[in-house]
C-alpha cells in the first residue's frame, strides 16, 4: 500500500525547497541602480601579510613633453560676414496676385440656391423670435441667449460676404435653434 502525504506537508516542502534554492543573502551579488552608482565606494584591496610593492624603476627614460606644432588645417578665427543690404523683391503686377485660399467647399448652382433658401428661412425665424423676446423682460440667461443669437446673425452676414454659403447656412441654423430656445423660455 502506498502511503500518501498530507496536502499541507507537500506545500510546506515546496516552500522550503524554494527558500533553500534561492541561496544565501550575503553571497548574492547586489545590483545598484545607475542613479546611486556615484555613491558606491570601492573597497580597498586587502594585501597579503608581508607583501611589498615592487620598487620604482629609476632607469626608465624621461620622455619630453614637446608636441609637434599644430597644422595649418585647423581654422582658429573666422572673419565676420560682410553686411550687404538685400534689394527688395520686385512687386508683382496686380493681375498676377492669386486669389486668397478659400476653405469653403465648391458647390453647384443648385446647392448654392438651396443653401441660400435654408439660410433665409432660418434667419427669418431667428429674427422673429428676437423681436418677440425684445417685448419681454429678460433674465440673465435669456439675455445671454439673445446675445448669442445676435452674434450668430453677424457671423452669418460675414459668411455671406465671403461667399461661403455652407457656413452661412450652418450659422443661421444655429441662430434659429438658439432663438427657438429663447422663445420657449419666455
Amino acid at each position: 500500500m502506498v502511503k500518501r502525504w498530507p496536502h499541507s506537508a507537500v506545500v510546506a516542502a515546496a516552500i522550503a525547497v524554494a527558500l533553500l534554492s534561492d541561496g544565501c543573502a550575503e553571497k548574492r551579488a547586489r545590483a545598484y541602480p545607475w542613479a546611486t552608482a556615484i555613491a558606491v565606494r570601492p573597497h580597498a584591496p586587502v594585501l597579503a601579510p608581508g607583501y611589498t610593492p615592487p620598487p620604482i624603476d629609476d632607469a626608465a627614460p624621461d620622455l619630453p613633453w614637446d608636441f609637434a606644432p599644430a597644422s595649418g588645417l585647423a581654422v582658429t578665427h573666422q572673419p565676420p560676414r560682410p553686411r550687404v543690404p538685400v534689394p527688395p523683391a520686385p512687386e508683382p503686377a496686380e493681375s498676377a496676385k492669386p486669389d486668397p485660399l478659400s476653405l469653403a467647399p465648391q458647390l453647384s448652382h443648385q446647392e448654392i440656391a438651396e443653401a441660400q433658401q435654408q439660410m433665409n428661412e432660418s434667419l427669418g425665424i431667428a429674427q422673429r423670435n428676437l423681436v418677440t423676446a425684445k417685448s419681454h423682460q429678460l433674465n440673465a440667461t435669456q439675455n445671454d441667449l439673445a446675445s448669442k443669437v445676435n452674434s450668430f446673425l453677424e457671423e452669418t452676414k460675414a459668411a455671406v460676404k465671403d461667399g461661403d454659403w455652407t457656413r452661412a447656412r450652418n450659422l443661421a441654423r444655429k441662430a434659429q435653434l438658439l432663438s427657438e430656445e429663447l422663445a420657449g423660455s419666455l
